[in-house]
């Protein structure tokens, strides 16, 4: 087994706490700027995810990108 889906594991589960810890500022402040944050750390994980159980080798797919793409255009946004 490949070092590389678990050092995937640990980064979609830190970006996953991330989101929630944005998600728990927004609830308190409703800034949205939290709201962004908090969707586009879940967009990450997710991403993170899906190379992980999929294909860890696998970053060039367009779905992954694109996951990104939105994740990205969230913290802009934000």
């Amino acid at each position: 087994m490949s070092t590389i889906p678990f050092l995937q594991a640990v980064n979609a589960t830190a970006a996953f706490v991330a989101g929630l810890l944005f998600m728990r500022f927004w609830r308190d402040s409703r800034d949205s700027l939290f709201a962004f944050f908090g969707g586009a750390f879940w967009l990450f994980s997710l991403s993170w995810t899906l190379l992980a159980l999929i294909n860890p080798d696998a970053e060039t797919q367009p779905y992954i990108y694109a996951i990104r793409l939105v994740a990205f255009g969230l913290l802009i946004v934000g």
